[in-house]
């Protein structure tokens, strides 16, 4: 972004004494030209402290806002340069000018007088050289923030925002009446990275001045989005309907990389469009890679394809860049704005287009209060996590927007509304979704509207109050770039005829589209309500809405249908085949009516053609009313159908695989696919019979199947659990076969890798399941295992001329262990690409730490099925180290522009305080051992939901089993689980020893002391954000105490899984992992309940964590539990427990214990701890996994 300012507000408009022409009639004419970057200006003066020092304030070094004060002569100079070199716009110095990022130096009191004096200094030199046929425009600049609206601070609590709505609308609203008034043209609202702060810098603006609107948001890499997620598309649609005056893209890339983003926007705004690139990307000196004449090359090919109105510079940019895009711009007309198509366009971080040709929009129900009692029942409960898991699955069921509704007694609508609208946001694949948010009470939908970037649905407006209202609302919907369903009801009450319907509809539509609410925008309810009710009154509810609704649409252009489908039916609750028939058969008739979407549980119709033809008679004459006794004749009818429940889990009988493939080589790769292992063993020799060599069984054969798993894998139509079973069947295959190959003579295809997680590091689920993966796509795996010493890997990489090394680990000390296997392949004089993947791996940190030490190429691979993919691109010879390079360079800026963190002492006086008077004492204190705990009372507190991701299958359990595409396989897993389960329990083939200590505790500073003196456990403080520490929640007096655990249910495992095949070996490793969460969480409510008695929940650390990061405490806490003794749990050198399926950590019971992230530490702070620990610094940056510690102030 520009070194300007950051985000400012706005005022009222200064009329120029000199009557030349409005910038909006001038962009019609001509290509404008806006100036180019401020602080890469400001750079290039040699200016001392002094000029960064206000009297009051003291010195506020990097504020260039504030040189409007102390230096207005060098804020002039760069004004009367940009002009001078032909700019028709000029920028205020006031970048940063707002009050929230003047907060930082302490300046917030000073934006309106920072701002007035910039807009006076620009204005000043805009009339200077302002010509009737050339009028110089001023720009008043309003930055976005160094905060987001949209966006959680906190990893822990997706909630949570360090700024709101109203907060970021008063400081615009100040900083842009001060542009005004000192005689700012129109306001440009830049670098927008987050739409919900540029819907309150628009609203604000709006408030109060009249000045035309610029918005330009910044797309930050490749992706093509915004950073909080939003496409272009999305970006466009957030404002297409507001009011205002263009739109555009600034900053971050250069005109080249953006070049495509603008294309984008051309192609479909109705607005002028502007741009202004940085001088092409970061060059690694602090400058930027293209000169004045290359950039000026590219932003001309924008104006030759008819691009832009507007065009600029941002970061790097001079008057030699704007002299030079001047000269261009002179030689091309303007950009002719895309048609006005007057579609329903919404948006969350994607668009969605509501036209015919998308068919019928699907509103998805559930997270409704009023019409979910489980939904109602979590949110009563603040069970938050399972009540966003079901808007998931709507998402996931195809819903394509998500009605959420809060209005339920006992339920704080305006509360709960705010808050799972946080929470959802920070969910892709909800957050992509536009929302219908649905409540009776204005104050809560208003609420809503100040959480949520993107354009949404506002659930419901009416006259019921009156048109002064009605309208009022309306203007507040449409400033904040939303859309609204209309209720029909006036002040005579509820639209229930077709006549009244219409004549409601057609007087809103009216008013709305007179005060300026575009028809597009206006979504009509025309209240579907109750038939089949025995009052005859109703009998005609339904044929009305689907009468009215053609009327309306035909007399009410561009609005849209919308209604409650479950309301129709609900005199049959109880009832669903009778429910489902009459919503598919009502959508029916009133789809083809004109209605557009509707709130409609999709598991809840039926295919129209598939009603039976009964049932069907019987549902059309009471929707559509074509006999008085419809309603009696459908009640008679339903009471002799009931519904069956297990109909969809019945399936005919098919045909054996011998019967449906007598080609034994297709059948041979079909259960391959289904991953039937029976007769496998006759069909490979039949196979080979016919082939005549094994390595072609295995090639043409075995590997096609394989190559059809890989590929239904990677487009996401097979589940991990069957890929696993279809490895199964491959290595059944080919161990009939191998007798029978000659010495030496293997399969001819295929790559090799070599996999290995890394030393000191016991996990291998996650190694294991990209091991069946790439076998599936044809490559040749070698494993070692887990805990593998850097020599071994590249010595038994080099020996099996391995074509690529994949390591893998999961936690923090490993991303060194990868880093030291890089070193040795570069000693070596190796080049063999390597990939990494696990937990903790990330494609930063494998640019700025691991690439960077190899002349080869190493890659970062996010999971099993993107495995594959950089795998092949490994082998093709990809480039990854150009944008690994970008990131580095990325990463360097971001440390450049992130504030300083707080020193340790202002982290101690800003860290929340909390009350340790009525302190719980436990019942007993001292070391409990729970040996050879009952498998079977662990099983009961396996947490499913979990088990089921861990195979790569998300849903909560047990709703996963209902769901269309992975119901089936999940209730196959489940019951696969449980069979294995019932083995193991049985045979004690597993052992789970546990252990627990509760000791006296209290803390000094960041270290809590356990028992005497003599045992510190030390802890890190939050030096950036919540400020908080482990030990702020133990009492720094003495009479509190701190819980210790460890337990495993993992001894056994290694001889249970010895000869057995992957897809049990992968299955035990799982289950023992779910089981050692349920010892956990047992050994927690034990603490709680038996041992201890203390109120709420407590909260339960472990080593590695956010809130707990170093992995070295685990030794503290087995040294005080004895563990390894009495439990059988071993560390790795590293810090790792061994079994694999291990779980320790802390018990700390103040009440308002939460969990946090520590994150980012300085130097300062982590020297303390580390002399504390008794360990070396470098150990302590490698076991936090601090990748880069920050500067105190």
């Amino acid at each position: 972004m520009r070194l300007r300012g950051n985000l400012f507000r706005r005022t009222s408009k200064k009329k120029l004494s000199m009557a030349y022409k409005d910038i909006t009639e001038s962009v019609k004419e001509r290509i404008l030209v806006l100036d180019g970057a401020t602080g890469t200006m400001i750079q290039r003066h040699a200016l001392s402290e002094a000029d960064f020092t206000h009297p009051e304030k003291g010195l506020c070094r990097g504020l260039n806002d504030l040189l409007c004060l102390t230096r207005p002569d060098i804020v002039a100079d760069i004004h009367r340069q940009y002009l001078e070199a032909g700019a028709d716009i000029i920028s205020t110095n006031t970048f940063n000018a707002n009050a929230v990022s003047l907060a930082d130096y302490g300046m917030q009191d000073y934006s309106r007088l920072i701002t007035l004096e910039a807009a006076r200094i620009a204005r000043a030199q805009a009339d200077k050289y302002s010509r009737a046929e050339k009028p110089r425009y001023v720009a008043g600049v309003i930055g976005p923030t160094g905060r987001t609206a949209s966006i959680s601070p906190d990893v822990e609590d997706p909630s949570t925002r360090n700024i709101t709505f109203d907060e970021l609308f008063e400081a615009y609203g100040i900083q842009a009446k001060a542009l005004a008034e000192g005689g700012a043209d129109l306001i440009l609202i830049e670098t927008v990275f987050d739409s919900l702060n540029a819907k309150a810098a628009v609203a604000a603006v709006k408030n109060v001045c009249s000045l035309p609107i610029m918005l330009s948001g910044t797309i930050t890499d490749a992706s093509g989005r915004l950073l909080s997620g939003q496409t272009v598309d999305a970006f466009f649609t957030s404002f297409a309907r507001t009011g205002i005056f263009s739109i555009g893209l600034n900053c971050a890339l250069g005109a080249g990389q953006m070049k495509q983003y603008v294309r984008r926007l051309a192609e479909i705004s109705h607005l002028p469009v502007s741009s202004h690139p940085n001088a092409g990307l970061p060059d690694g000196f602090g400058g930027y890679a293209e000169s004045a004449s290359q950039m000026a090359d590219t932003v001309e090919s924008y104006m030759a394809d008819g691009l832009v109105n507007i065009i600029g510079g941002c970061c790097g940019t001079t008057p030699e860049y704007i002299s030079l895009i001047s000269h261009a711009a002179a030689k091309y007309p303007p950009r002719k704005p895309a048609a006005d198509t007057g579609k329903t366009v919404l948006a969350g971080l994607e668009p969605l287009t509501v036209e015919p040709s998308s068919n019928f929009v699907n509103v998805g129900e559930r997270a409704n209060v009023a019409g979910s009692a489980k939904f109602a029942r979590l949110v009563r409960e603040g069970s938050w996590d399972e009540a966003v898991d079901i808007v998931k699955k709507q998402a996931e069921d195809g819903a394509q927007i998500i009605d959420v509704c809060m209005d339920a007694p006992m339920i704080d609508a305006r509360e709960a509304m705010t808050h799972f609208l946080k929470l959802i946001a920070s969910e892709p694949d909800v957050a992509r979704l536009p929302l219908m948010t649905d409540s009776s009470s204005w104050d809560v939908l208003l609420a809503g509207m100040k959480c949520v970037q993107g354009k949404h649905i506002i659930n419901s407006i009416s006259l019921k109050n009156g048109e002064n209202e009605f309208l009022s609302h309306a203007r507040t919907i449409h400033s904040l770039g939303c859309a609204a369903v209309v209720m029909l009801f006036d002040e005579k009450g509820q639209a229930d005829t077709y006549e009244r319907k219409v004549e409601v509809a057609q007087r809103m539509y009216r008013l709305l589209t007179e005060d300026g609410f575009p028809a597009c925008d206006i979504i009509f309810d025309p209240n579907i309500l109750a038939i089949a009710t025995g009052i005859p009154e109703h009998d005609n509810y339904a044929a009305d809405f689907i009468r009215a609704t053609a009327e309306i649409k035909r007399t009410c252009p561009g609005v849209k249908i919308s209604g409650g489908v479950s309301n129709l039916s609900f005199s049959f609750r109880g009832n669903n085949t009778v429910r489902e028939a009459m919503h598919s058969v009502f959508l029916y008739h009133a789809i083809e009516a004109g209605m557009d979407m509707g709130i409609v549980n999709a598991g809840m119709l039926q295919v129209y053609s598939d009603i039976d033809p009964v049932l069907l008679g019987y549902v059309e004459d009471v929707i559509l009313n074509r006999r008085q006794d419809a309603g009696e004749r459908l009640t008679s009818y339903a009471q002799t159908l009931r519904d069956d429940a297990n109909g969809l889990l019945h399936k005919h009988e098919t045909a054996t695989p011998e019967e449906q493939y007598p080609d034994v080589c297709r059948r041979l790769a079909y259960k391959i696919v289904k991953g039937i292992t029976d007769k496998v063993d006759s069909d490979a020799i039949e196979a080979l019979k016919i082939k005549g060599s094994p390595v072609k069984v295995i090639d043409e054969v075995l590997m096609d199947g394989m190559g059809t798993v890989g590929e239904l894998f990677g487009q996401g139509k097979m589940f991990l659990p069957q890929v696993v079973k279809s490895a199964r069947v491959m290595k059944l295959a080919v161990d009939v076969l191998t007798p029978f190959m000659e010495r030496g003579k293997g399969s001819s295809t295929g790559k090799k890798i070599l996999l290995a997680t890394v030393k000191g590091d016991v996990h291998d689920i996650g190694k294991n399941i990209v091991s069946v993966v790439m076998s599936c796509n044809g490559y040749r795996v070698i494993d070692l295992g887990v805990m593998v010493e850097p020599e071994k890997i590249v010595d038994t990489a080099v020996a099996e001329n391995a074509d690529i090394i994949g390591l893998s680990g999961l936690i923090t000390p490993s991303l060194e262990e990868m880093a030291n296997v890089v070193r040795l392949l570069e000693q070596r004089g190796l080049r063999i690409p390597v990939m990494v993947g696990g937990a903790t791996t990330s494609k930063l940190h494998t640019a700025v730490k691991i690439a960077p030490l190899y002349s080869g190429t190493v890659a970062c691979s996010g999971d099993a099925s993107d495995g594959v993919k950089v795998a092949g691109e490994l082998i093709a010879g990809a480039d990854f180290k150009t944008a690994q390079q970008k990131l580095r360079d990325e990463y360097r800026h971001s440390l450049d522009m992130k504030k300083p963190l707080v020193s340790i002492e202002e982290a101690r006086s800003r860290a929340k305080k909390y009350d340790f008077d009525n302190i719980t004492a436990p019942r007993a204190t001292g070391i409990f051992p729970f040996t050879q705990y009952p498998l079977e009372e662990l099983r009961k507190y396996i947490d499913w939901s979990f088990f089921f991701i861990e195979w790569g299958i998300k849903g909560r359990y047990p709703d996963i089993f209902s769901h269309s595409e992975k119901g089936s396989e999940a209730r196959r897993l489940y019951d696969d689980a449980n069979r294995l389960l019932d083995e193991i329990t049985a045979h004690k083939y597993l052992t789970a020893n546990g252990i627990l200590g509760i000791f006296p505790a209290r803390s000094q500073g960041e270290d809590i002391i356990v028992g005497d003196s003599s045992s510190v456990f030390p802890q890190l403080r939050n030096q950036s954000s919540s400020f908080s520490c482990l030990s702020d929640f133990i009492s720094p007096a003495t009479g509190d105490h701190i819980g210790m655990f460890a337990v495993t249910a993992g001894l056994g495992l290694d001889d249970f899984c010895h000869g057995r095949d992957n897809y049990t070996v992968l299955m035990a490793k799982i289950l023992a992992n779910r089981m050692a969460e349920a010892f956990a969480r047992i050994i927690h409510e034990k603490a709680k309940n038996e041992f201890w008695g203390f109120p709420g929940e407590g909260i339960r650390p472990a080593c590695g964590y956010p809130s707990l990061p170093d992995h070295t405490g685990k030794r503290i806490i087995f040294d005080l539990l004895d563990a390894e003794t009495s439990t059988g749990i071993r560390l790795t050198e590293n810090y790792m427990m061994t079994p694999e399926a291990s779980v320790s950590g802390l018990i700390l019971a103040h009440p308002q214990a939460g969990y946090f992230a520590v994150g980012p530490v300085s130097e300062i702070q982590l020297d303390s701890y580390a002399r504390r620990r008794g360990i070396s610094f470098e150990e302590a940056k490698k076991y936090t996994g601090t990748i880069e510690t920050g500067m105190e102030k």
